[in-house]
């Protein structure tokens, strides 16, 4: 199993965020530097935690992105949910047979693993 570079890059960003002072802007180049990674594409990034209303953004001069208030409730599972989707890791060839033993094990391996990224804040790193 493995997540996308973007869902790590979304996990440094907020921690990046959270270091520096949940009320203070970073601008998309400094975030980018710090993960050598193109501001282009980071902003891409960026823009869906901003969908979900995990961080900020502020146009202008001193603009850039933020954490939003209730930046200590979001979870590991939030933010890799939001760069990669809800969809289950495992897609079983034999989705019509609801009594697949080998379906019945992968759901609830990820479930535990879910569970375990539910309950690990971003808030507890910083």
């Amino acid at each position: 199993m493995k997540y996308s570079r973007a869902t790590d890059y979304a996990l440094h960003t907020i921690l990046f965020l959270a270091k520096n002072g949940s009320e203070k802007n970073m601008g998309v180049q400094e975030l980018a530097e710090k993960q050598s990674v193109s501001p282009t594409y980071l902003s891409k990034i960026l823009n869906k935690l901003v969908k979900e209303g995990m961080i900020r953004s502020s146009p202008g001069v001193n603009g850039g992105y933020s954490l939003s208030p209730h930046w200590e409730e979001i979870s590991f599972l939030d933010i890799i949910q939001a760069i990669e989707g809800k969809t289950s890791l495992f897609d079983c060839c034999l989705n019509s047979n609801p009594d697949c033993s080998i379906k019945k094990v992968m759901l609830a391996a990820e479930m535990s693993m879910e569970q375990k990224l539910r309950n690990t804040k971003l808030s507890d790193l910083a």
